[in-house]
């Protein structure tokens, strides 16, 4: 893994104003996703910029609409009573996503935001749009037998690796 920089702002605004400055600086927050991309080389982010000190993990009924905080993590939304009875395909996707263990330490804004899943982003010897683009997709000719039929692009075959953006549509 690179060497980077740690920072860990008190305020949205100090985030935001992090971000423009640097890019190749990352969000990180439970982190169950990154931290294996940086393992493998794949993300290589200069800085990581940790938001868990944020007030953002509610979960909120307000006028005609539910707010879920972007660090509410996934087992607290999954559990939720407010969830459970006003969308409860929403809690069977989280449940149904991950091990109890990564539910207790993923965000519902890294389970939006996580990389594909696809083998060939995560191995840097094969090309891949995702990871590099132009590169190519290693999946369209070799083996893709677990990635998507339908809403491919003849740059990518891979599916969107979150359970509960696809309960969100």
């Amino acid at each position: 893994m690179m060497n980077f920089n740690y920072v860990k702002p008190s305020t949205q605004k100090a985030v935001t104003d992090t971000l423009g400055k640097d890019a190749t600086a990352q969000i990180i927050a439970g982190g169950t996703n990154l931290v294996d991309l940086m393992k493998r080389g794949v993300a290589v982010p200069e800085k990581l910029i940790d938001i868990t000190g944020l007030p953002l993990k509610n979960i909120e009924q307000q006028k005609g609409f539910v707010r879920i905080g972007t660090l509410a993590l996934n087992s607290e939304v999954a559990e939720s009573e407010l969830i459970l009875k006003k969308f409860p395909l929403l809690a069977k996707a989280l449940n149904a996503g991950a091990s109890p263990q990564l539910r207790n330490m993923a965000t519902v804004g890294g389970n939006m935001m996580q990389r594909t899943r696809c083998s060939y982003f995560y191995d840097t010897a094969m090309p891949c749009n995702k990871r590099k683009a132009g590169s190519g997709c290693g999946a369209l000719k070799g083996y893709n037998r677990m990635h998507a039929i339908f809403g491919t692009t003849e740059n990518c075959i891979a599916v969107h690796p979150s359970d509960m953006c696809i309960a969100l549509v």
